[in-house]
């Protein structure tokens, strides 16, 4: 561990010799941060940006373009070039998470979905296309909204349903505030899309909202007893 904080040279100095994984979050931050522009040299902007957010990335990553450009007085240019590879590292863990071909169990919805939409500042509504073998044939992003909520249209919920010739569909969508109870609205959703797809003899087998901690299923909280 060094004694004091490494001038920006020295931090790329740093990363050629021993690469981007020998060093610490500050520093992968001032490479980013690089060069001339508000707020002082990279290393020290870096250093009082993660302390902005208590030294979380993942808080880091809930921020907009313009939360990140007031942070530490950024400017846009910086700004720009953070809220971008704080996406490439939220696309790179969704990539990982298409693994899953199959779903048995609602923590499979909730380990294909939480790198996705868990940490985002906004809401995004999802549907996942089943056959009859519970097997995925699509996910797809219905709709993408601000902080409490977002516009569902049940109608391209079901086209795509029936477009993909699926035998089930899944609903999930995250809460930014954290929070994993449904509200008023998450009920009448989940209501009017099981009753849309079952006129196709489509099941909605479950309606997951994802959260960075607690994760809530509709189905394992009895919300299907009596109406499958």
């Amino acid at each position: 561990m060094e004694d004091h904080p490494l001038s920006d040279k020295q931090v790329r100095e740093k990363l050629i010799a021993r690469g981007a994984s020998a060093l610490t979050d500050t520093e992968l931050l001032s490479i980013l941060l690089h060069g001339s522009g508000p707020g002082g040299p990279a290393t020290e902007l870096a250093g009082r940006l993660l302390d902005r957010f208590e030294g979380s990335l993942a808080r880091m990553g809930r921020c907009s373009l313009a939360e990140l450009r007031s942070a530490e007085s950024l400017g846009i240019a910086r700004a720009a070039v953070l809220s971008a590879a704080l996406e490439l590292g939220r696309r790179l863990r969704a990539e990982q998470s298409r693994s899953l071909d199959q779903v048995q169990t609602d923590r499979d919805v909730i380990e294909m979905f939480r790198p996705l939409i868990a940490e985002l500042p906004y809401e995004e509504f999802w549907a996942l296309y089943l056959n009859s073998s519970n097997r995925v044939l699509n996910r797809v992003r219905i709709s993408q909204g601000g902080v409490s909520a977002t516009v569902v249209d049940h109608r391209l919920i079901v086209k795509r349903a029936v477009e993909k010739l699926a035998h089930a569909v899944i609903l999930v969508h995250n809460h930014p505030s954290g929070s994993e109870l449904p509200s008023e609205e998450d009920r009448t959703v989940t209501e009017r899309v099981a009753q849309a797809v079952s006129l196709f003899d489509i099941a909605l087998l479950d309606h997951i909202i994802v959260t960075p901690g607690p994760c809530y299923s509709f189905r394992n909280e009895g919300f299907f007893d009596g109406r499958d």
